[in-house]
């Protein structure tokens, strides 16, 4: 993995030194599953991943906003967001690792 962003290609990476097929098949794998979640998510669906998280989208009305340089007052138009809530099973893994690394300080 690079960095500290996990990208594409290190998830294909990763699939194909779990899996043991080739890098073709891990890539069309992950983007096959990724085509999954953002095609149910545009139809509205919620998206659960057991022991991960729910992905779901949520309708923003229209609003008023500030433009920060002018101060003038600019609507901003309703729009689809998607939000995530993860599992408590991910919070408490990535807690618990947080916590092993304060101890080992």
């Amino acid at each position: 993995m690079t960095g500290n962003t996990v990208t594409r290609a290190d998830l294909t990476e990763a699939v194909y030194r779990s899996l043991g097929i080739s890098r073709n098949e891990s890539s069309a794998f992950v983007e096959r599953i990724l085509e999954e979640v953002a095609a149910s998510l545009q139809d509205g669906q919620t998206v659960k991943i057991s022991s991960f998280g729910t992905f779901s989208i949520r309708d923003k009305k229209l609003r008023m906003g500030r433009n920060p340089k002018t101060g003038e007052e600019v609507p901003i138009a309703p729009r689809r967001v998607v939000t995530f809530r993860a599992s408590h099973v991910l919070k408490d893994r990535i807690n618990d690792g947080h916590r092993r690394a304060d101890a080992a300080e």
